[in-house]
């Protein structure tokens, strides 16, 4: 082949390796980017605490990651200050259910 005159066979082999290594390692973090955790979303707050802004009768305003969001208490009627658990995220509302006395310790 005359475009490959003057091309160490040793250059070749050196390139491919190094190309080879290379893709290796770029679907090595594709797969490890895809068995990380969700950290971002919604999803995420299922299970957080929020502490109710407004009486929740059932519905009123918490206090969510810093955030205020619209929530309806899945127990009833709570007060201001008291605290709850997220248990569903529907649209841009939460389901929350309070903390009974031994949560509140935890």
């Amino acid at each position: 082949m005359p475009f490959m005159e003057g091309i160490s066979p040793g250059l070749i082999v050196g390139i491919i390796i190094v190309s080879l290594a290379f893709i290796i390692f770029v679907i090595l973090a594709v797969i490890r980017g895809q068995k990380r955790k969700l950290t971002a979303g919604a999803e995420t707050m299922i299970g957080k605490t929020v502490v109710a802004q407004t009486p929740l009768n059932p519905k009123g305003t918490v206090l969510a990651e810093g955030e205020l969001w619209t929530a309806i208490s899945k127990d009833g009627n709570m007060e201001i200050g008291d605290e709850a658990t997220i248990i569903k995220i529907e649209g841009l509302q939460l389901l929350v259910a309070q903390k009974t006395g031994e949560e509140k310790e935890k």
